[in-house]
């Protein structure tokens, strides 16, 4: 089986790098968050890659990764509409029809299918600052060209 999901991750990053803004501010996008990295964010990162059907002519691939929105405020001030806003910009960029999906040809596959396996939204309260979070689950099926 051929390891794809890095070169999806790759595929996603540049889809969404300096694409995506939050009050007129470009929302930086990660591989690995810097511990300098100012707030909102957004974190890309591989869950698995499974073979889903492979027979002597074809091989196929799912990848699902998950394309996390962090965004902080000082304790009571803040509320999710960052996020929800942010999020909103990434499933245009990455959740569309064939003719939007990660192009990986330069790498040697094909995406096929984009498919939002949903969003969750998390609120995270630590004595100075609440966290908020939106989580998209996205799967993407692949095949070598």
């Amino acid at each position: 089986m051929l390891e794809a999901i890095h070169y999806l991750r790759k595929g996603i990053l540049a889809k969404l790098s300096g694409a995506v803004t939050w009050k007129g501010q470009p929302v930086q996008a990660y591989n690995r968050v810097p511990s300098n990295a100012g707030y909102p964010y957004i974190i890309v990162y591989s869950v698995a890659t499974n073979e889903i059907d492979q027979n002597q002519s074809a091989l196929h691939i799912e990848c699902i990764t998950r394309i996390e929105v962090v965004d902080r405020a000082i304790s009571d001030d803040g509320g999710q509409l960052g996020v929800n806003s942010i999020m909103n910009q990434v499933l245009q960029l990455l959740r569309t029809r064939s003719i939007g999906y990660v192009d990986l040809t330069a790498d040697g596959f094909n995406v096929y299918t984009s498919v939002s396996e949903g969003i969750t939204y998390l609120q995270d309260d630590t004595a100075d600052h609440t966290y908020y979070r939106a989580i998209l689950e996205l799967s993407n099926r692949i095949q070598p060209v």
